[in-house]
């Protein structure tokens, strides 16, 4: 497992940009000294898709809410594409472990959402409405959801509704996508079916990926990237770069390197766990 560090790969511009970030959720916190994350480190380059993994409690999704603005940094810098981060950003395209679908919405009214709210496309909705409802529908038939466009999400299994959830986050086409635990509530088979879905969405459209799950198996099978974090408060410990190659398909999940690398992950985060 290699150490921790700032640089991107190939020294190339960097995407996300964390430079010596803490966070402390309140001002009483950070007197004490009590921070969610500490000292965090790093750098992606355009078109990545990372990962992060660690034990539960270790800032995981401290560090998404940072990576979309959504929390500002106690101490330290983050920019995101170029820019530094001062508020919520519209670029980015998130999906969490509940869908989240609004019951009352049709799938494709569902996936439309983000279009009638953020701007440019809310102010240009209901003039290019059917321009729009067919990029959904394009995006739904991407991911198999082509028939169910007028569906409800009570007439949607699980794994599908996560599937219409990653379509919504897509639908404005930002440049980074941020999925905390997607797939975590789904049985195994369909998991890996939405990890071939999400790496086929990805190798076409090549947004930046920011994953944060438990699932080693998950990390491994999907990310360029993989960092590991530490116990509360939350500090980058190992960078690993995955070597596997791409495209990858279910059949390397049973090859030997793809197990040394998801039992070397293990045991990191066992050794962590120890202490």
């Amino acid at each position: 497992m290699k150490d921790a560090v700032g640089a991107s790969a190939g020294g190339e511009a960097a995407f996300v940009d964390f430079q010596d970030v803490w966070l402390a959720y309140s001002d009483e916190l950070e007197a004490s000294s009590n921070f969610a994350v500490e000292d965090i480190n790093l750098r992606t380059t355009d078109g990545e898709f990372i990962a992060i993994v660690g034990p539960s409690g270790c800032g995981k999704s401290t560090f998404m809410k940072l990576a979309t603005g959504l929390k500002r940094p106690t101490r330290g810098r983050i920019r995101i594409d170029g820019n530094a981060v001062s508020g919520p950003l519209k670029i980015v395209g998130m999906a969490f472990q509940a869908p989240t679908l609004l019951p009352w919405r049709s799938t494709i009214d569902n996936v439309l959402l983000p279009l009638e709210i953020v701007e440019p496309y809310r102010s240009q909705f209901r003039a290019r409405r059917e321009e729009f409802a067919q990029r959904a529908r394009q995006l739904l038939g991407t991911v198999g959801l082509a028939g169910y466009e007028d569906k409800f999400p009570w007439e949607l299994s699980g794994g599908m509704q996560q599937r219409a959830s990653i379509c919504r986050a897509l639908i404005h086409q930002p440049k980074m996508l941020l999925l905390d635990e997607p797939f975590a509530s789904l049985d195994a088979f369909t998991r890996e079916e939405l990890w071939n879905v999400l790496r086929d969405l990805w190798t076409l459209q090549r947004f930046n990926v920011i994953l944060v799950t438990h699932d080693l198996r998950e990390a491994a099978y999907l990310a360029d990237t993989i960092y590991v974090m530490s116990k509360g408060p939350g500090r980058i410990v190992a960078r690993r770069p995955v070597d596997l190659p791409r495209p990858r398909d279910l059949e390397i999940t049973y090859s030997k390197p793809f197990a040394d690398l998801v039992l070397e992950l293990r045991e990191q985060i066992g050794a962590i766990r120890k202490h």
